[in-house]
């Protein structure tokens, strides 16, 4: 039930899940259908960030203004002509339906389970003790166990905070109800390039800014360079390694300063230069528990911050990514259930930016296996593919990384190319020889071919 009237009493749990993204929603359903008793407890709305201002808006809003980079590119390709409207309002009342409705499926789903939601503040009191609060309600939980799952905020420096109406975060950009005619984009990561594609395809003028000298820096450099040359061809302005002072909203305009004293403006700012822990005020010095960095709650090889206190998803630091968060989830739940022995192992993790291109990235690029072996990489473009020749959206490359004789990683730019993400995971995670290609069939035309292609390919040393 969703308790809207706290016990008086203190209420005993098997487990008390501290977050309702998909980390900690993942663990309550599968630790109720275990048969343990659960309360899960959110300050703000099922689903956490990821459904409500980050993964799946951004996704939806991707998806409805895809049309606009699939007819340009088939113009250019003189194929085709005519232009695509996109209807904002309406597109941002679906996405408020479908986020509603989806929030209202889990409550459903956790009702039927049996698992209490207390939508309420969460503060750990003493060991084996949570207080929940409404402004005027409280409760105490007892608990056996205890999983914070509490996510991660946006990272704001001193003269970079979002009002969120000149100067935005991911929250702010994603209620817009209607797209600026210039954003000035500030980080140059995954956030901050698939926000931009939205307003780029509403006609809005992109300039990025960012400290570092390439974009999307956690990706092989030959994926951020063709990245990088796509958006140019749309006339985005980037200005890398430029180091910001300051972003200020100014007579109805932002305003972005650099350390350098350039000076750029826009109509609306997007700040996406990272996030950070959720770990403030949840009472973790009661547990003693450690933390790192901003906030990261350190824990052991079987993600436990103290006895029977688990840290999963963002709030560990480990890999800021859902489907993480949903991993450690599935484990923690395993070893409370008596189910799983031996250290957290989550081979390896696959990693998507949505848009026009797409990137995909699964296991360890060159640079991160230096010295540990024989390293090579093979390619195959996709401008010889019939199905990115199909789309007219040819650019980019999947590119395989072997190490000593075997698959070690697999990244991708181009159409369409986080289709073939979990089939990349699970060569990786096989450690596919190149014998190997011939245990599965391709379907032929795909696009899956280039991957094919890229493990085919002759193998040299790395750029």
């Amino acid at each position: 039930m969703i308790s809207n009237s706290f016990p008086t009493e203190t209420r005993s749990y098997d487990l008390v899940v501290v977050g309702a993204g998909p980390g900690g929603f993942d663990a309550a359903l599968e630790a109720a259908e275990e048969g343990i008793k659960v309360a899960l407890v959110e300050r703000y709305l099922l689903g956490g960030t990821c459904l409500n201002v980050g993964c799946i808006p951004t996704k939806m809003y991707l998806g409805a203004t895809s049309p606009v980079e699939e007819l340009a590119a088939q113009s250019k390709a003189r194929v085709a002509k005519g232009e695509i409207e996109v209807d904002f309002n309406s597109l941002c009342t679906k996405k408020d339906r479908f986020i509603a409705a989806t929030r209202k499926a889990m409550a459903q789903k956790a009702k039927k389970l049996g698992i209490d939601i207390y939508p309420a503040v969460a503060k750990v009191i003493d060991p084996g003790k949570v207080e929940v609060s409404h402004p005027e309600e409280k409760a105490v939980l007892g608990y056996k166990n205890l999983i914070l799952a509490t996510g991660s905020h946006p990272t704001v420096f001193p003269g970079l905070e979002p009002d969120n109406e000149t100067i935005l975060d991911n929250s702010g950009f994603l209620a817009l109800e209607e797209m600026p005619t210039s954003l000035l984009v500030i980080g140059a990561g995954f956030i901050g390039l698939e926000m931009a594609q939205i307003a780029h395809r509403s006609g809005c003028k992109i300039t990025v800014v960012d400290a570092l000298d390439r974009i999307a820096v956690y990706e092989d450099p030959e994926v951020s360079k063709a990245l990088q040359g796509v958006f140019k061809r749309h006339k985005w302005k980037f200005n890398l390694g430029v180091k910001v002072k300051s972003v200020t909203a100014e007579n109805g305009q932002a305003v972005l300063r650099t350390e350098d004293g350039e000076e750029f403006t826009a109509d609306k700012a997007l700040i996406a230069i990272g996030r950070r822990p959720n770990s403030a005020e949840l009472g973790i010095e009661k547990l003693e528990l450690e933390t790192e960095g901003p906030g990261f709650v350190k824990v052991n090889e079987n993600l436990e911050a103290a006895d029977n206190v688990y840290a999963i998803g963002d709030l560990n630091g480990k890999i800021l990514l859902a489907h993480a968060a949903s991993h450690q989830a599935g484990y923690v739940v395993r070893r409370i259930a008596g189910k799983a022995e031996g250290p957290y192992e989550h081979g390896p993790i696959p990693s998507i930016l949505y848009g026009s291109p797409e990137t995909m990235r699964v296991g360890l690029m060159p640079a991160d296996l230096e010295g540990k072996g024989e390293v090579k990489t093979s390619s195959f473009p996709l401008v010889a593919n019939p199905i990115a020749q199909a789309y007219a959206s040819t650019q980019g490359f999947v590119k395989v990384v072997w190490l000593d004789g075997k698959v070690a990683g697999i990244t991708a730019v181009g159409h369409h190319v986080a289709g073939f993400t979990t089939a990349a995971s699970m060569i990786v995670q096989e450690e596919w020889t190149k014998d190997d290609i011939h245990k599965v069939v391709f379907p032929h035309p795909s696009l899956d071919e280039a991957l094919l292609g890229a493990l085919k390919a002759e193998q040299v040393e790395p750029k």
